[in-house]
C-alpha cells in the first residue's frame, strides 16, 4: 500500500470514528430520556425528538454528498486547498435556521428520531465506504457558510454538524426536567 492510500484510509478511519461517536452519544441521549423529557418544547425551540429528526435528516445529506449522489458535489478548482475545519466551524455562526427540508415536523416521536439517526448513520457509513482518495481531495461542494470544501471536510462537518445539535439536545433534555 503506498503512502497516499494509507493516508486515505486513515482519514477516512477517523471520519468514521468521529461521527459515529458522535452520532452514537445523541441516540444515547435520546435512548435515556423519556419521552415526556424528548417531546416537551420550551416556546419556539424544538424539543429534543425534534432536533434528533433534523440531525438525521441532515446526515442523510451528508451521506448523499459522500457518496455521490447528488450534483452539487463538483470537481474542485486545481489551486483548491483545504482551510482546517476547526477554523471553518469557528466562523459558523452561533444560530443557524435550517433549510426547508431538514426542518422537523411539529410532532416527533423519540422512538422516530432514534430510528432515523440510525439509519442515517448507516447511511453515512456506506457513504465513507464508497470514498476513494480522489474523490475526497478532489471533488466537494461549495456552501455559503462553510465556503468551497473537499468530501472529505463534508465528512468533519458532519461530525461537527451532530456534536453541536448534541449539545442542544442535552440543554432542551435539562430544561425538560425543570417544572412547568
Amino acid at each position: 500500500m503506498d503512502a497516499a492510500q494509507s493516508a486515505h484510509l486513515a482519514r477516512v478511519r477517523h471520519l468514521r470514528e468521529a461521527f459515529a461517536s458522535a452520532n452514537e452519544q445523541l441516540v444515547g441521549r435520546l435512548r435515556a430520556a423519556s419521552d415526556e423529557q424528548a417531546h416537551r418544547q420550551a416556546g419556539a425551540a424544538w424539543s429534543a425528538a425534534q432536533v434528533g429528526w433534523h440531525v438525521a435528516a441532515v446526515n442523510t445529506r451528508f451521506a448523499a454528498l459522500i457518496a455521490g449522489d447528488v450534483p452539487a458535489v463538483k470537481p474542485l478548482p486545481e489551486d483548491f486547498a483545504e482551510r482546517p475545519w476547526p477554523e471553518i466551524a469557528a466562523g459558523l455562526p452561533e444560530k443557524l435556521t435550517a433549510s426547508p427540508a431538514a426542518m422537523p415536523p411539529e410532532k416527533v416521536t423519540r422512538q422516530d428520531a432514534i430510528a432515523l439517526l440510525e439509519a442515517s448513520a448507516v447511511k453515512m457509513a456506506r457513504a465513507f465506504d464508497t470514498l476513494t482518495p480522489e474523490r475526497g481531495a478532489r471533488t466537494g461542494v461549495s456552501n455559503p457558510l462553510v465556503g468551497t470544501i473537499s468530501l472529505y471536510q463534508v465528512g468533519e462537518w458532519a461530525a461537527s454538524h451532530v456534536r453541536r445539535h448534541d449539545a442542544q439536545v442535552e440543554r432542551a433534555l435539562d430544561a425538560a426536567t425543570l417544572p412547568l
